[in-house]
């Protein structure tokens, strides 16, 4: 075998392991941040990055965040994270996938991957070959499919709690929201705000997928530099993260933001700036748990089951509203009311021996 796993260690962080396996291609860094709750539930990013540098630091934080998402949510689950370093359309082979698949088998089930940008749920089928740990598997493999659709429907229930913290109403009935990124989550999402009566507009960098949109559903097409200006209620970032900052907050025209991008926040201080604003955020790892509580339940003792797996990210209206509701009592940012649920949580966990399997 040609692969090396490296353990980088780190203080931060349970474990973190470089992997390389030069016949196959591959450059990986896996990230578990916790297994307080569970084992290590977390995507797998294939992208360029500038530096190794910069791999490792997104690698630690998106592994982070992951516990953090999986604890708010409620689930016996606790965070990672893996980046496969290099650009999808051009390094991308099977034997690399399957490189990577015995990468992650080598920590033996501390960490479970699933499909993140830059990976598809072939790449995680192919994984599969060679491990057992990997979610997010096709249906015809037992597994629960593209977590897109469950998340959208997360975020959707999430603005329901956004509606009638502000409204006093769950209804999004003639509600004006903008979805900034129409990719398969957004473009999910799209139909479910459709179906429920609200006025939709889209933007997104690829001209032809908001054309599409506005083909399948009559919603307005706006420019994705526009979208944070647009007038409405709610504005829903669903591409890349890092989009509100001290330029763009000033310049927000919603009340409320509620989207599935990860990291949506440049810098922390981004949420005080927020609330400063006047626009109640609804922090992302909150609102986008549909996937992981949708992939979450393909550990059931009984399989997967798609309905039993929509109950549960139902429940995402409820956590939001929990946030909100903490974030006003104690006069703190949501962002840090979202953090205190999930400290509870895991704080109770250390606390309890024999926690988890």
């Amino acid at each position: 075998m040609t692969a090396v796993y490296e353990e980088l260690g780190g203080a931060s962080h349970e474990r973190v392991v470089r992997c390389s396996d030069d016949a196959a291609g591959l450059r990986a860094i896996i990230a578990v941040h916790s297994t307080v709750l569970g084992p290590a539930l977390g995507g797998t990013r294939f992208r360029r990055y500038r530096s190794d540098d910069d791999a490792l630091d997104d690698v630690l934080r998106l592994a982070a965040g992951m516990t953090s998402k999986a604890a708010v949510a409620g689930l016996d689950l606790g965070g990672g994270k893996a980046v496969i370093l290099g650009d999808p359309a051009v390094d991308r082979t099977d034997e690399l996938i399957r490189a990577y698949g015995r990468a992650v088998d080598h920590l033996a089930g501390t960490y479970l991957t699933a499909e993140d940008v830059g990976t598809t749920q072939a790449d995680m089928d192919l994984v599969r070959t060679v491990t057992r740990h990997v979610t997010g598997v096709s249906e015809s493999l037992g597994g629960s499919g593209d977590p897109s659709p469950a998340t959208a429907l997360g975020v959707r229930c999430a603005m329901s709690a956004v509606a009638a913290d502000l409204w006093g109403d769950s209804s999004l009935e003639g509600r004006r929201i903008v979805v900034s990124g129409v990719g398969k989550v957004g473009s999910a999402l799209v139909g479910h705000l459709v179906s429920a009566g609200a006025v939709v507009s889209v933007a997104d960098i690829d001209p032809a997928a908001a054309g599409r949109m506005a083909a399948r559903h009559g919603v307005e097409v706006v420019g994705v530099a526009d979208a944070h200006r647009t007038p409405c209620d709610i504005l829903s970032p669903c591409a890349l993260g890092g989009a509100f900052n001290a330029q763009t907050i000033p310049e927000l025209a919603c009340a409320a933001v509620v989207g599935s991008a990860n990291n949506q926040l440049a810098e922390p201080d981004d949420a005080s700036r927020l609330a400063d604003a006047g626009v109640l955020y609804a922090p992302d790892y909150v609102v986008n748990a549909g996937g992981v509580i949708n992939i979450a339940e393909e550990r059931h003792r009984d399989g997967y089951d798609r309905e039993r797996a929509h109950r549960a990210i139902a429940r995402v209206e409820a956590t939001t509203a929990t946030v909100l509701a903490t974030a006003r009592a104690e006069g703190i940012t949501t962002t840090a009311a979202a953090d205190r649920v999930a400290e509870e949580r895991l704080d109770a966990a250390r606390k309890t021996p024999h926690h988890h399997d």
